[in-house]
């Protein structure tokens, strides 16, 4: 009888959380199915750009269900390179073509070099395979013994920030909420935005130590290929930060225990890392790819990987920033406006 006794109140408890319900039996659903969105996308059409007498790989190209784009100067097409919108470029020096791969995405590169082999060989049918005209093959970005840590690298250090600092900063806000601290602190003089500014500062040291530990293991420990300027992952780690930190803090708000604040990582942190990067947002449907982009997870990606992989400088990454920026601040005002369900100003 003691343990039915157990037993039942246990199952009336879930049942009145109407919010652990709902969690428990539709948030797998809703990441099930975002998950067969991504691994059942259309497969990747790389962007393949041409120059000059390079243009009669065209037709070739085009029949591998590539993407072509013609350029009418060498230095357009390195241009596209650069900018990341083409995957390859290519042109003929002789009789030989010549390949620059953007390289920074293997998935990609692996793609492109696949329909340039088979445009090759269409057109050079009777050739034995050694008897083929080989291209030369270089590298804008990354290089051919690039690994799948440099690769995904990048992003995961920006979910990892953004991971525990979201969880961290939450379930530490809840505590003061669920101790008496908070009210405590309302019911003094203080400003609302006071007390936000002043919970992100305390809590915003720790956010800034764990940025820069993740950041120092991830490349000086660990390996991870760095063309770029420290500096800037630092500055890109610790906005994910803050980002991070505001957000936890905002949805604790919306918690009554430590429980519902882990149950916001299904809808909040994991739909965020499919959309980062990992996968190619090209490939999935045109909703979703607009999805990923009201994300912050996806810009501290992008710009990691700016940073990390493709070496470029604050020009590229100033508008990632900008949007971290804002996320913070969109966040912050939010916090104090709840802070309304809990004293009246």
């Amino acid at each position: 009888m003691r343990i039915r006794a157990i037993t039942l109140r246990i199952l009336r408890q879930f049942i009145h959380d109407k919010r652990t319900m709902a969690l428990m039996f539709i948030a797998p659903l809703l990441v099930l199915s975002l998950m067969s969105l991504v691994f059942n996308s259309n497969a990747y059409k790389p962007n393949i750009g041409v120059s000059g007498a390079a243009a009669v790989f065209s037709p070739a190209l085009e029949a591998q269900d590539a993407a072509v784009t013609s350029f009418t100067t060498t230095e357009q097409g390195e241009a596209a390179l650069r900018d990341s919108s083409i995957d390859a470029f290519v042109t003929v020096e002789g009789n030989a073509p010549s390949v620059i791969l953007e390289g920074s995405n293997p998935a990609a590169t692996r793609a492109a070099m696949q329909v340039l082999r088979e445009a090759v060989l269409q057109l050079q049918p009777a050739a034995s395979v050694t008897g083929l005209i080989q291209p030369s093959v270089s590298y804008m970005y990354g290089a051919e013994d690039m690994t799948t840590i440099d690769r995904f690298g990048p992003i995961m250090i920006g979910v990892f920030v953004f991971f525990f600092v979201f969880l961290i900063a939450g379930v530490s806000f809840l505590r003061e909420r669920t101790t008496g601290t908070l009210e405590r602190l309302l019911s003094t003089p203080l400003k609302r935005w006071e007390i936000v500014l002043g919970y992100v500062g305390g809590f915003g040291i720790f956010t800034v130590v764990q940025a820069l530990l993740i950041s120092w293991f991830s490349v000086h420990m660990l390996g991870i290929m760095m063309a770029g300027s420290f500096g800037y992952v630092l500055l890109i780690t610790l906005l994910l930060a803050i980002t991070a930190l505001t957000l936890g803090t905002l949805l604790s708000a919306f918690a009554g225990n430590e429980l519902q604040m882990i149950q916001f990582i299904p809808l909040v942190i994991v739909p965020q890392i499919f959309l980062s990067g990992l996968f190619p947002l090209d490939t999935l449907p045109l909703w979703l790819q607009r999805t990923g982009l009201a994300t912050p997870i996806y810009y501290g990606a992008q710009a990691l990987m700016d940073i990390m992989i493709r070496g470029k400088g604050w020009s590229s990454i100033a508008l990632d920033a900008y949007v971290l920026v804002g996320f913070s601040l969109l966040f912050m005002v939010l916090n104090v406006l709840a802070l309304r369900k809990h004293r009246r100003m």
